[in-house]
This record gives C-alpha cells, structure tokens and sequence, in this order.
C-alpha cells in the first residue's frame, strides 16, 4: 500500500527540514513514498517531487528561464530546466542531504524522458565546465532503462577530478511514479522554455488593444517575414 504525504508549509519549515545533514523519512512508507513540498515567499513559490527507496531518493524541480528586462523587450539571461537531485541513503529512512549530487535537463531531454517509449532507455552526457579551463574535469551521466513492466530504473554518475568524486545513485521509479513525473514534465515544459511569457503578452495585448492583435493574427507578414 502506498502511502501519501502532501505538506504545504513555509520555506523556513522546509529548511529546517534540510538543514540538517540527515534527512529522515519516517512519517514515509519505506518502499514507495513521495512526497511534495510547497511554499511561498516574497512572491516566491518552489515546490519538488521527491521519490525516497532502499539505496537512494531523486527529487526533481523545475528552474524557470531568467530575462533581462529592458523598457522594451525582455530576453533570455538564463534558460529554464529540471532539475534532478539525487542523495543517498546512510540507515534506515535516512538520508544525507550533504552528499547530493544533481544534473539538470534541458528542455530537449525533457523531451525525451516525456516521449520514452515502455521498454526503451535513454541517456544524458554533461561536462558542466565544458566552456572553462575545466573542461572534461566533471562529467555527469544521467541513464534511465526499464524495469520490465513495473517502471524505470534512474542512475547518475558524477565524476569530478578536481574534488576527487566518483559517485553512483540509483533509484528505481515504479510505473505510477514514473507517470506522475511525465505528467508534470508535460505541464512545465512550455514554463521551462519561457513561451509562457508569450501567452501572457498576448494576453495582455489583447486586452489593451483587440483590433490591433486581431490585425498581427491575420498579417501575412507574420508568415513570411521571420
């Protein structure tokens, strides 16, 4: 039987949650838990799904694009991701939060996990100081291989030199977690790649000026001048 938590609390709660270097689960059934974590503040809201098993736990969360605003446009700074976060068990329903290792996916790769077929994997190769001096001193790899028909097995491997780190995580993922993930994906993908922002800019042209957007809708420059 699963058992499910839902906590909506502060960001200070959440903290204190964490802030510990050990985090434990025992308000969790041990073999299939999630739980998600919500709050706000400043305006601010951040919220993860957080999968807890035998060896290891995976949480993932979005990171929203950044723009430069100017009195004109507003442009990319920092692109939008997933984040997964991994950490591993040390008793148990304990985990060390200080050992966390994590890998962030672009939308693409989100892509790809959304449109993974039953019974196929796929795999993701990351030098995150691939443009500096350090580049190939870190490398992550991020594989996700069916488990039959019962769901999806997630392991990373992060190699850094410079800190002397070779760790391994794997979390295996049922079907109905696996489903869950999917679905969110789905939800924050268009978020992820700011195109949100797009909507709400129509939005707020249409309301200011109707015939004027009806006029940009129906313009053939729109399609031929890209």
């Amino acid at each position: 039987m699963m058992k499910l938590s839902y906590f909506v609390r502060s960001r200070s709660a959440v903290s204190e949650k964490v802030a510990g270097k050990v985090s434990n689960t025992s308000n969790a059934l041990w073999t299939h838990c999630f739980t998600t974590q919500a709050g706000t503040r400043s305006n601010q809201i951040f919220a993860d799904y957080t999968v807890f098993k035998g060896k290891a736990a995976l949480s993932v969360y979005p990171l929203l694009p950044k723009f430069n605003e100017s009195e004109t446009s507003s442009k990319y700074d920092k692109k939008g991701c997933i984040l997964l976060k991994f950490w591993p068990a040390i008793g148990e329903r304990k985990y060390d939060w200080q050992k966390r290792q994590m890998i962030a996916l672009s939308p693409t790769e989100v892509g790809s996990l959304i449109s993974l077929e039953p019974g196929k994997s796929c795999e993701f190769f990351h030098d995150p100081s691939m443009k500096s001096s350090n580049a190939g001193q870190v490398r992550k790899s991020l594989s996700v291989t069916p488990l039959g028909e019962d769901g999806y097995m997630f392991n990373l491997n992060v190699v850094n030199n410079i800190l002397k780190i070779n760790e391994r995580f794997a979390v295996p993922v049922t079907k109905a977690e696996y489903t869950v993930m999917r679905t969110a994906f789905s939800f924050i993908l268009p978020h992820i790649m700011g195109w949100n922002q797009i909507t709400q800019q129509v939005s707020a042209s249409s309301d200011q000026n109707p015939m004027r957007q009806q006029e940009m809708r129906l313009s053939p420059a729109l399609e031929w001048n890209r």
